[in-house]
Protein backbone atom coordinates (compact mmCIF):
# COMPACT_ATOMS: atom_id res chain seq x y z
CA UNK A 1 0.00 0.00 0.00
CA UNK A 2 1.19 3.58 -0.62
CA UNK A 3 2.28 5.71 1.91
CA UNK A 4 0.06 8.22 3.41
CA UNK A 5 1.09 11.73 4.53
CA UNK A 6 -0.90 14.64 6.45
CA UNK A 7 -0.62 17.62 4.22
CA UNK A 8 -2.05 20.23 6.38
CA UNK A 9 -3.63 20.45 9.72
CA UNK A 10 -5.86 23.48 10.38
CA UNK A 11 -7.99 24.26 14.13
CA UNK A 12 -10.52 26.28 14.92
CA UNK A 13 -10.94 27.97 18.30
CA UNK A 14 -13.95 29.80 18.97
CA UNK A 15 -14.43 33.16 20.44
CA UNK A 16 -11.98 34.38 23.13
CA UNK A 17 -10.30 32.54 25.43
CA UNK A 18 -12.42 31.78 28.70
CA UNK A 19 -10.00 32.32 31.90
CA UNK A 20 -10.41 30.73 35.44
CA UNK A 21 -11.81 33.27 37.12
CA UNK A 22 -14.69 33.88 34.08
CA UNK A 23 -16.07 30.11 33.97
CA UNK A 24 -18.86 30.09 35.91
CA UNK A 25 -19.99 33.69 35.07
CA UNK A 26 -20.19 31.87 31.54
CA UNK A 27 -21.42 28.36 32.44
CA UNK A 28 -23.93 30.18 35.37
CA UNK A 29 -24.17 28.65 38.82
CA UNK A 30 -26.48 26.29 39.90
CA UNK A 31 -29.22 26.99 42.10
CA UNK A 32 -27.55 29.97 42.85
CA UNK A 33 -24.75 28.39 44.55
CA UNK A 34 -21.26 28.89 43.09
CA UNK A 35 -19.50 25.41 42.80
CA UNK A 36 -17.65 23.71 45.62
CA UNK A 37 -15.78 21.35 42.99
CA UNK A 38 -14.68 24.14 41.08
CA UNK A 39 -11.63 25.34 42.87
CA UNK A 40 -10.27 21.97 44.00
CA UNK A 41 -10.51 20.83 40.09
CA UNK A 42 -9.07 23.84 38.77
CA UNK A 43 -6.18 23.51 40.51
CA UNK A 44 -5.59 19.71 39.96
CA UNK A 45 -6.18 19.91 36.00
CA UNK A 46 -4.14 23.20 35.70
CA UNK A 47 -5.83 24.50 32.87
CA UNK A 48 -5.83 28.39 33.26
CA UNK A 49 -8.20 29.21 29.91
CA UNK A 50 -10.25 27.48 27.72
CA UNK A 51 -12.57 28.38 24.63
CA UNK A 52 -16.35 27.93 24.47
CA UNK A 53 -18.97 28.79 21.35
CA UNK A 54 -21.34 30.36 24.07
CA UNK A 55 -21.31 34.13 24.37
CA UNK A 56 -20.87 35.90 27.64
CA UNK A 57 -24.70 35.47 28.30
CA UNK A 58 -24.64 31.67 27.20
CA UNK A 59 -26.09 31.82 24.12
CA UNK A 60 -24.46 29.93 21.01
CA UNK A 61 -22.06 31.41 18.81
CA UNK A 62 -21.19 28.11 17.06
CA UNK A 63 -22.91 24.45 16.72
CA UNK A 64 -20.73 21.44 16.34
CA UNK A 65 -20.86 21.22 12.64
CA UNK A 66 -19.91 24.80 12.30
CA UNK A 67 -17.30 24.68 14.66
CA UNK A 68 -16.00 21.84 12.40
CA UNK A 69 -16.65 23.19 9.01
CA UNK A 70 -14.77 26.26 10.33
CA UNK A 71 -11.29 24.35 10.60
CA UNK A 72 -11.94 22.76 7.21
CA UNK A 73 -12.16 26.11 5.76
CA UNK A 74 -8.50 27.04 7.73
CA UNK A 75 -7.42 23.36 6.48
CA UNK A 76 -8.09 24.25 2.90
CA UNK A 77 -7.24 27.91 2.55
CA UNK A 78 -3.51 26.68 4.32
CA UNK A 79 -3.24 23.96 2.19
CA UNK A 80 -4.51 25.45 -0.79
CA UNK A 81 -6.07 21.85 -1.70
CA UNK A 82 -9.51 22.10 -3.70
CA UNK A 83 -12.77 21.04 -1.71
CA UNK A 84 -14.10 19.75 -5.32
CA UNK A 85 -10.90 16.99 -4.96
CA UNK A 86 -11.78 15.62 -1.22
CA UNK A 87 -13.05 12.25 -2.19
CA UNK A 88 -13.70 11.02 1.71
CA UNK A 89 -14.88 13.13 4.89
CA UNK A 90 -14.33 11.64 8.00
CA UNK A 91 -15.50 13.38 11.46
CA UNK A 92 -15.27 12.44 14.99
CA UNK A 93 -17.26 13.57 18.02
CA UNK A 94 -18.50 12.97 20.97
CA UNK A 95 -20.94 16.05 21.08
CA UNK A 96 -22.91 15.85 17.63
CA UNK A 97 -25.51 18.00 17.31
CA UNK A 98 -28.10 16.02 17.36
CA UNK A 99 -28.80 12.12 17.74
CA UNK A 100 -29.51 11.73 14.04
CA UNK A 101 -28.69 12.52 11.43
CA UNK A 102 -24.73 11.37 12.14
CA UNK A 103 -22.24 14.36 12.47
CA UNK A 104 -20.60 14.16 9.34
CA UNK A 105 -23.27 14.12 7.16
CA UNK A 106 -24.74 17.95 8.88
CA UNK A 107 -20.90 18.71 8.53
CA UNK A 108 -20.99 17.35 4.59
CA UNK A 109 -24.43 19.37 4.70
CA UNK A 110 -22.23 22.78 5.09
CA UNK A 111 -19.86 21.79 3.14
CA UNK A 112 -21.78 22.15 0.02
CA UNK A 113 -18.66 20.67 -1.98
CA UNK A 114 -20.00 18.08 -4.23
CA UNK A 115 -20.99 13.90 -3.59
CA UNK A 116 -18.44 12.14 -1.76
CA UNK A 117 -17.86 9.34 0.37
CA UNK A 118 -18.60 10.47 4.49
CA UNK A 119 -17.84 9.03 7.79
CA UNK A 120 -18.90 9.41 11.15
CA UNK A 121 -16.57 8.42 14.28
CA UNK A 122 -18.75 7.99 17.48
CA UNK A 123 -17.25 7.58 21.37
CA UNK A 124 -15.64 10.17 23.21
CA UNK A 125 -11.93 11.27 23.12
CA UNK A 126 -11.02 8.81 20.93
CA UNK A 127 -13.68 9.24 17.83
CA UNK A 128 -11.20 11.80 16.67
CA UNK A 129 -8.33 9.58 16.09
CA UNK A 130 -10.61 6.91 14.82
CA UNK A 131 -11.91 9.35 12.08
CA UNK A 132 -7.61 9.98 11.29
CA UNK A 133 -7.74 5.88 11.00
CA UNK A 134 -10.70 5.79 8.90
CA UNK A 135 -9.39 8.79 6.72
CA UNK A 136 -5.89 6.69 6.45
CA UNK A 137 -7.33 3.66 5.83
CA UNK A 138 -9.37 4.85 3.05
CA UNK A 139 -6.35 6.65 1.04
CA UNK A 140 -3.78 3.88 1.91
CA UNK A 141 -6.26 1.27 -0.03
CA UNK A 142 -6.38 3.11 -2.94
CA UNK A 143 -10.58 4.35 -2.52
CA UNK A 144 -9.38 7.99 -2.02
CA UNK A 145 -6.79 10.54 -3.05
CA UNK A 146 -7.58 12.66 -0.70
CA UNK A 147 -8.99 12.65 2.29
CA UNK A 148 -10.25 15.40 4.91
CA UNK A 149 -10.36 14.06 9.25
CA UNK A 150 -12.08 16.50 11.72
CA UNK A 151 -12.12 15.82 15.73
CA UNK A 152 -14.45 18.65 17.24
CA UNK A 153 -16.49 19.00 20.44
CA UNK A 154 -19.44 21.57 21.55
CA UNK A 155 -19.65 20.47 25.02
CA UNK A 156 -20.01 24.39 26.75
CA UNK A 157 -24.33 24.03 25.97
CA UNK A 158 -24.06 20.95 27.90
CA UNK A 159 -22.09 22.33 30.80
CA UNK A 160 -25.09 25.47 30.96
CA UNK A 161 -26.05 25.41 34.97
CA UNK A 162 -29.45 25.94 33.24
CA UNK A 163 -29.23 22.21 31.81
CA UNK A 164 -29.06 21.02 35.80
CA UNK A 165 -32.31 23.60 37.25
CA UNK A 166 -34.80 20.97 36.90
CA UNK A 167 -32.62 18.27 39.21
CA UNK A 168 -31.36 20.95 41.39
CA UNK A 169 -35.11 21.82 41.95
CA UNK A 170 -36.00 18.41 42.49
CA UNK A 171 -33.13 17.68 45.13
CA UNK A 172 -34.29 20.71 47.21
CA UNK A 173 -38.32 19.84 47.11
CA UNK A 174 -36.85 16.43 48.68
CA UNK A 175 -35.36 18.42 51.03
CA UNK A 176 -32.09 16.67 50.21
CA UNK A 177 -29.21 18.51 49.51
CA UNK A 178 -29.44 20.79 46.35
CA UNK A 179 -25.78 20.40 44.81
CA UNK A 180 -25.21 18.50 41.39
CA UNK A 181 -23.42 15.06 42.35
CA UNK A 182 -19.52 15.74 41.98
CA UNK A 183 -19.72 13.00 39.02
CA UNK A 184 -21.71 15.36 36.74
CA UNK A 185 -20.20 18.75 38.38
CA UNK A 186 -16.67 17.53 38.29
CA UNK A 187 -16.63 17.49 34.28
CA UNK A 188 -17.94 21.70 34.09
CA UNK A 189 -14.73 22.72 35.28
CA UNK A 190 -12.78 20.32 32.65
CA UNK A 191 -14.26 20.19 28.80
CA UNK A 192 -14.06 23.00 26.00
CA UNK A 193 -14.72 23.61 22.34
CA UNK A 194 -13.02 23.80 19.37
CA UNK A 195 -12.22 21.47 16.23
CA UNK A 196 -9.20 20.15 14.04
CA UNK A 197 -8.86 18.97 10.59
CA UNK A 198 -6.28 17.24 8.69
CA UNK A 199 -5.71 17.02 4.88
CA UNK A 200 -4.14 13.08 3.80
CA UNK A 201 -3.38 12.10 0.45
CA UNK A 202 -0.43 9.89 -0.88
CA UNK A 203 1.86 12.85 -2.27
CA UNK A 204 3.91 14.08 0.68
CA UNK A 205 4.05 18.52 0.52
CA UNK A 206 6.95 19.52 -1.95
CA UNK A 207 9.34 22.16 0.02
CA UNK A 208 7.59 21.55 3.46
CA UNK A 209 7.44 19.17 6.28
CA UNK A 210 4.61 16.30 5.97
CA UNK A 211 3.73 13.44 8.36
CA UNK A 212 4.22 10.06 7.26
CA UNK A 213 1.62 7.56 8.90
CA UNK A 214 3.10 4.43 9.83
CA UNK A 215 0.11 3.35 11.70
CA UNK A 216 -2.94 3.97 13.62
CA UNK A 217 -4.04 1.26 16.40
CA UNK A 218 -6.92 0.74 18.78
CA UNK A 219 -6.81 -1.55 21.74
CA UNK A 220 -10.14 -1.90 24.16
CA UNK A 221 -10.56 -3.05 27.32
CA UNK A 222 -14.46 -2.68 27.83
CA UNK A 223 -14.45 -6.82 28.43
CA UNK A 224 -13.35 -6.12 31.90
CA UNK A 225 -14.03 -2.43 33.14
CA UNK A 226 -17.59 -1.06 33.30
CA UNK A 227 -18.81 2.14 32.06
CA UNK A 228 -17.01 4.92 33.43
CA UNK A 229 -18.27 7.88 31.20
CA UNK A 230 -21.28 8.52 30.22
CA UNK A 231 -24.25 10.48 29.15
CA UNK A 232 -28.26 9.78 28.10
CA UNK A 233 -28.38 7.09 30.70
CA UNK A 234 -28.73 6.26 34.55
CA UNK A 235 -25.79 3.64 35.94
CA UNK A 236 -26.99 1.06 38.41
CA UNK A 237 -24.93 -1.70 39.39
CA UNK A 238 -22.50 -0.84 36.67
CA UNK A 239 -24.81 -0.99 34.02
CA UNK A 240 -26.06 1.80 31.81
CA UNK A 241 -29.80 2.06 31.69
CA UNK A 242 -30.71 4.09 28.74
CA UNK A 243 -32.50 7.39 28.63
CA UNK A 244 -34.97 5.47 26.01
CA UNK A 245 -35.91 3.11 28.78
CA UNK A 246 -36.58 5.83 31.37
CA UNK A 247 -39.23 7.66 32.02
CA UNK A 248 -39.53 11.22 30.98
CA UNK A 249 -39.60 13.04 33.79
CA UNK A 250 -36.23 11.64 34.83
CA UNK A 251 -34.56 12.98 31.90
CA UNK A 252 -34.75 16.37 33.45
CA UNK A 253 -34.86 15.48 37.09
CA UNK A 254 -32.13 13.34 37.51
CA UNK A 255 -29.94 14.95 34.20
CA UNK A 256 -29.64 12.18 32.57
CA UNK A 257 -28.36 13.75 29.31
CA UNK A 258 -25.42 15.32 30.93
CA UNK A 259 -21.61 13.59 30.96
CA UNK A 260 -20.85 12.27 33.62
CA UNK A 261 -17.54 10.24 34.99
CA UNK A 262 -17.67 7.59 37.53
CA UNK A 263 -14.04 9.15 39.23
CA UNK A 264 -12.80 6.10 41.10
CA UNK A 265 -13.15 4.24 38.14
CA UNK A 266 -10.82 6.78 36.28
CA UNK A 267 -8.53 7.21 39.06
CA UNK A 268 -8.35 3.35 39.86
CA UNK A 269 -7.52 2.38 35.67
CA UNK A 270 -6.81 5.21 33.12
CA UNK A 271 -2.68 5.12 33.92
CA UNK A 272 -2.29 1.30 34.37
CA UNK A 273 -4.15 0.55 31.41
CA UNK A 274 -2.45 3.04 29.51
CA UNK A 275 0.55 1.71 30.54
CA UNK A 276 -0.69 -1.67 29.67
CA UNK A 277 -2.00 -0.38 25.84
CA UNK A 278 1.23 1.08 24.90
CA UNK A 279 3.35 -1.82 25.93
CA UNK A 280 0.98 -3.76 23.70
CA UNK A 281 1.14 -1.38 20.20
CA UNK A 282 4.95 -0.80 20.22
CA UNK A 283 5.40 -4.06 21.16
CA UNK A 284 3.08 -5.31 18.55
CA UNK A 285 5.03 -2.87 15.75
CA UNK A 286 8.23 -3.28 16.69
CA UNK A 287 9.24 0.56 18.07
CA UNK A 288 11.03 1.40 20.82
CA UNK A 289 10.12 3.81 22.97
CA UNK A 290 14.00 5.58 22.62
CA UNK A 291 12.61 5.63 18.75
CA UNK A 292 10.16 8.79 19.43
CA UNK A 293 11.26 12.45 19.58
CA UNK A 294 7.53 13.71 20.29
CA UNK A 295 5.27 12.10 22.58
CA UNK A 296 2.07 13.58 22.70
CA UNK A 297 -0.90 12.23 25.14
CA UNK A 298 -3.60 13.32 25.72
CA UNK A 299 -4.36 13.82 29.10
CA UNK A 300 -7.58 15.54 30.55
CA UNK A 301 -5.28 17.07 33.48
CA UNK A 302 -2.06 17.12 34.37
CA UNK A 303 -2.87 15.11 38.11
CA UNK A 304 -2.70 12.67 35.40
CA UNK A 305 0.36 13.67 33.43
CA UNK A 306 2.89 13.54 36.99
CA UNK A 307 1.14 9.63 37.70
CA UNK A 308 1.83 8.65 33.82
CA UNK A 309 5.22 9.60 33.99
CA UNK A 310 5.94 7.90 36.99
CA UNK A 311 4.28 4.68 35.90
CA UNK A 312 6.54 4.84 32.65
CA UNK A 313 9.66 5.21 34.44
CA UNK A 314 8.42 1.89 36.77
CA UNK A 315 7.42 0.45 33.82
CA UNK A 316 10.82 1.07 31.85
CA UNK A 317 9.11 2.87 29.04
CA UNK A 318 12.06 5.74 28.37
CA UNK A 319 9.78 8.61 26.73
CA UNK A 320 11.59 11.06 29.17
CA UNK A 321 8.83 14.06 29.86
CA UNK A 322 11.83 16.59 27.49
CA UNK A 323 10.21 14.82 24.78
CA UNK A 324 6.13 15.35 25.62
CA UNK A 325 4.18 18.18 24.26
CA UNK A 326 1.09 19.09 25.60
CA UNK A 327 -0.69 22.55 25.35
CA UNK A 328 -3.70 21.17 27.80
CA UNK A 329 -3.26 24.54 30.19
CA UNK A 330 -3.80 26.87 27.15
CA UNK A 331 -6.56 25.27 25.45
CA UNK A 332 -8.00 23.02 27.90
CA UNK A 333 -9.45 19.68 27.04
CA UNK A 334 -11.38 19.62 23.91
CA UNK A 335 -11.91 15.60 23.92
CA UNK A 336 -12.26 14.38 20.39
CA UNK A 337 -9.95 17.88 19.01
CA UNK A 338 -7.50 17.80 21.47
CA UNK A 339 -4.77 15.96 19.55
CA UNK A 340 -5.61 17.65 15.97
CA UNK A 341 -4.75 21.02 18.50
CA UNK A 342 -1.80 19.55 20.21
CA UNK A 343 -0.49 17.67 16.90
CA UNK A 344 -1.68 21.21 14.56
CA UNK A 345 0.65 23.73 17.02
CA UNK A 346 3.71 21.61 16.87
CA UNK A 347 3.64 20.42 13.57
CA UNK A 348 2.78 24.65 12.66
CA UNK A 349 5.73 25.86 14.68
CA UNK A 350 8.43 25.25 12.08
CA UNK A 351 10.34 23.46 14.36
CA UNK A 352 10.59 19.68 13.37
CA UNK A 353 12.82 17.94 11.98
CA UNK A 354 13.00 15.31 8.90
CA UNK A 355 13.11 11.86 10.13
CA UNK A 356 11.64 12.58 13.50
CA UNK A 357 9.02 9.88 14.98
CA UNK A 358 5.84 11.47 16.56
CA UNK A 359 3.72 9.32 19.18
CA UNK A 360 -0.07 10.65 19.28
CA UNK A 361 -1.38 8.88 22.48
CA UNK A 362 -5.23 9.54 23.00
CA UNK A 363 -7.14 7.39 25.95
CA UNK A 364 -10.81 6.99 26.68
CA UNK A 365 -12.59 6.38 29.72
CA UNK A 366 -16.13 6.03 28.05
CA UNK A 367 -15.06 1.93 29.00
CA UNK A 368 -10.95 2.44 28.84
CA UNK A 369 -9.78 2.74 25.03
CA UNK A 370 -6.99 3.66 23.16
CA UNK A 371 -5.59 4.76 20.43
CA UNK A 372 -1.75 5.28 19.40
CA UNK A 373 -0.62 6.62 16.03
CA UNK A 374 3.25 6.82 14.97
CA UNK A 375 3.99 9.65 12.52
CA UNK A 376 7.17 10.73 10.90
CA UNK A 377 8.00 14.00 9.69
CA UNK A 378 9.08 14.17 6.23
Amino acid sequence: MPTVYINSIAKFLPNEPVFNDRMEQVLGVINGTPSRARSIVLRNNRITSRYYAIDADGQPTHNNAELTIEAINRLLAQSGADKQRIDVLSCGTSTPDQLLPSHASMVHGLWQNRPMEINSASGICTSGMNALKYAYMAVATGNAKQAVCTGSERVSSWLRADKFTNESERLAALEQNPLIAFEKDFLRWMLSDGAGAMLLSTQPNHGAPSLAIHWVDGISYAHEVEPCMYAGAIKADGQLIPWSDTPPEAWLGQSIFAIKQDIKLLEAHIIPKGVQSIQEVLHRHQVEATDIDHFLPHISSYFFRDRLAEAFENAGIDIPEEKWFINLDKVGNMGSASSYIQLEELFNAGKLQQGEKILLSVPESGRFSYVYALLEVT
